[in-house]
């Protein structure tokens, strides 16, 4: 009697456990899809004349747009140059 109580319960944790693991797959599935789409809108909107804000939290204009690489104007004399997936956001204002 005891036992047949212990493998049902391990039976049920087991069911609720599968469950749960099944939803967080399917959250985490659509949370990858929306970042995938956001990061697709970001490297198009990559056009020379953009403000930008790039990973350290540096602004910066956009003046030269090669493969991996971009040119990017800080202050009036300096440009540097950075990756393209280091870009956090495009500023428009």
């Amino acid at each position: 009697m005891n036992l047949e109580i212990i493998i049902w319960s391990c039976v049920t944790v087991g069911v609720l456990a599968g469950i749960f693991v099944i939803i967080l797959g399917i959250i985490s599935a659509r949370n990858m899809k929306k970042n995938r789409e956001s990061m697709k809108e970001l490297q198009n909107g990559i056009k020379p004349g953009a403000r930008i804000l790039f990973g350290g939290g540096i602004y910066g204009k956009i003046v030269k747009v090669k493969n991996d690489t971009i040119d990017v104007e800080i202050n009036k004399s300096t440009v540097i140059q950075i990756s393209r997936y280091s870009i956090q956001s495009i500023i428009t204002e």
